[in-house]
């Protein structure tokens, strides 16, 4: 690879995206541009811009965006459409995030002129994978830097004296070793390492960011309703709310009742099993509601072929497929299954559990007359004897 020129930085501001903001300005002797993208990640993005500008960076250079909403209306709701969990369990927080992330990164290369684009993602991880995948689908030609698999630098301590050396704020927690890595978007939170390590080892209570214990949980259920239209949902107990203002009152319903936490080991794509602690409060009641709309308005093949595409489609999702032909074949087709997925479910939230208590549709394809056990109306009695007889 040709030395770059300009080099789009995917940064948050943190002491791991400010070291490789300087390792690529005294290491390739590049000019960098930050992005710094608010996914919902419930931590401040502005002190990333002055963080930014210590180290350097023209104003220009410093890209800042709220991509929330965008967020959620064109990644989250689509890949929900087809309830879609990685392994049985997983709803793909943080793969959902990562392609948004390398387009805008992207589409900010081609419009400053940058030659390179690079992450922060790790060599052990599948988050390298994604970014990566992500930037070649949309530039093929595009150079990419990936620092934790070309450095030189083995320890953390390393890391941190090259910090001290070029003037770095280092937090003084960031002195030690972090007992768990944190990753968060307005979907989800997921804490992984260190005392995580050990799956048969249980999660302290202090892991957990986005929810409070269901042993916590009031003794008394919440009872809400969402409205859904064409599979997405556009209203909780009648308001109408944006997307993402949407899945944030979920995230608050989800966190108050215990709702949405797991801890899961799994296969990674590059081929290592690791264990993980994810909250997905919202998504958790958003998952079930979907379903129980779907149950009245979906008829038995079009439920039965999504169910049976979905693992292959969160597959391509986790391992960083957003953008291929195949995704996109399969989006076309979950989104013309949701056509008339519309009405109302009313869920019940309790100790940590989402249930589905209700659910109605204009466009219903459930018949109360047909399926009594009581006497059936004329009509259809007399059509049901016609069918038994011929």
């Amino acid at each position: 690879m040709n030395p770059p020129k300009k080099v789009v930085l995917a940064y948050s501001g943190g002491l791991d995206t400010s070291i490789i903001l300087k390792w690529l300005q005294t290491e390739y002797r590049a000019e960098v541009v930050t992005f710094t993208a608010d996914l919902g990640q419930g931590e401040e993005v502005g002190p990333a811009r002055r963080k930014a500008e210590l180290l350097g960076i023209r104003p220009e250079n410093i890209f800042i965006e709220d991509l929330r909403e965008e967020f959620v209306t064109d990644y989250v709701f689509p890949m929900f459409r087809a309830n879609t969990v990685y392994e049985g369990q997983y709803l793909l927080g943080t793969s959902i995030a990562r392609p948004l992330i390398a387009k805008r990164q992207i589409e900010i290369a081609r419009a400053v002129g940058a030659d390179a684009v690079c992450h922060g993602a790790t060599g052990k991880g599948n988050d390298q994978v994604r970014f990566e995948l992500g930037y070649y689908a949309l530039e093929p030609d595009i150079s990419v830097i990936a620092p934790w698999r070309e450095w030189e630098f083995a320890s953390r301590e390393q890391l941190l004296r090259f910090a001290e050396e070029h003037q770095i704020p280092i937090a003084k927690d960031k002195r030690g070793e972090a007992p768990f890595s944190i990753d968060a978007n307005l979907l989800h939170s997921s804490s992984e390492g260190k005392v995580l390590e050990d799956p048969a080892v249980e999660a302290p209570e202090y892991v957990h960011q986005r929810t409070i214990s269901p042993e916590d949980a009031p003794d008394t259920a919440s009872i809400i309703s969402i409205g859904f239209e064409h599979g997405d949902p556009v209203a909780i107990d009648g308001e109408r709310l944006s997307p993402a203002e949407l899945l944030t009152r979920l995230n608050q319903l989800g966190h108050d009742n215990g709702i949405g936490r797991l801890d899961l080991v799994e296969n990674r794509f590059v081929g290592m099993k690791s264990r993980g602690v994810y909250e997905t409060p919202g998504g958790t009641i958003l998952l079930a509601a979907h379903r129980g709309i779907e149950s009245i308005t979906l008829d038995a093949g079009s439920m039965h072929l999504k169910d049976a595409l979905m693992p292959r489609y969160a597959g391509l999702i986790y391992n960083g497929f957003w953008f291929s032909p195949e995704r996109e074949m399969l989006q076309a087709l979950i989104d013309r299954s949701q056509e008339h997925v519309t009405g109302t479910v009313r869920m019940k939230l309790y100790k940590g559990n989402a249930t589905v208590i209700g659910r109605e549709s204009p466009l219903a394809l459930y018949d109360q007359d047909l399926v009594t056990f009581e006497e059936a109306p004329a009509p259809i009695a007399s059509a049901m004897r016609q069918a038994s007889s011929s």
